[in-house]
């Protein structure tokens, strides 16, 4: 829809599950909670991984554009595609107003991708929650934590943690 010019690339809606949802307008929690984290990432990711913000992944019949990811290889290697499930280690999503879509539709398509990670940067509950172990066909992940401000959340790339923050270091 974008190369016939149906949709720009600043209309405010993601594909998701073969369906064009409104994306929310990010408040200034909404903002910060994403810097923090893009910054903390960044910090801590190690060679042969990068760390993207509210681009698309292209997915079996979706192309959201979480928040933040860590994605495998260089900027550069994704010229002629987006990353898909197989390229990314960790997908967050921060979430005030769109924590129920956040749960359910983007939890499903993330764990029928294959993501290994999902956070969610619940803002209202000021908690990390951190769902693993995708089970693709059940379309739905088997383990979630959650983290209150006080606990530390492990970065988990390919099974070797790399780094640990506290939880109030990506809340605003």
């Amino acid at each position: 829809m974008i190369q016939l010019g149906i949709l720009t690339d600043d209309d405010p809606v993601e594909l998701l599950e073969g369906w064009l949802v409104y994306k929310m307008p990010k408040n200034p929690p909404h903002r910060v909670a994403t810097k923090l984290t893009r910054d903390a990432l960044e910090s801590v990711v190690p060679l042969g991984w990068y760390v993207d913000s509210q681009e698309p992944i292209t997915l079996e019949d979706s192309e959201p554009e979480p928040d933040v990811v860590i994605v495998r290889g260089e900027t550069r290697n994704y010229l002629d595609r987006h990353p898909t499930g197989q390229d990314i280690a960790l997908v967050i999503e921060v979430a005030d107003s769109t924590l129920e879509r956040d749960r359910t539709s983007k939890q499903r398509l993330y764990a029928r991708a294959g993501i290994p990670i999902y956070w969610i940067i619940n803002l209202s509950e000021q908690t990390i929650e951190v769902y693993t172990v995708p089970a693709i066909a059940d379309q739905t992940y088997q383990q979630k934590n959650i983290l209150s401000a006080s606990d530390q959340v492990q970065v988990v790339i390919e099974e070797s943690a790399i780094a640990a923050f506290p939880v109030q270091s990506f809340l605003p």
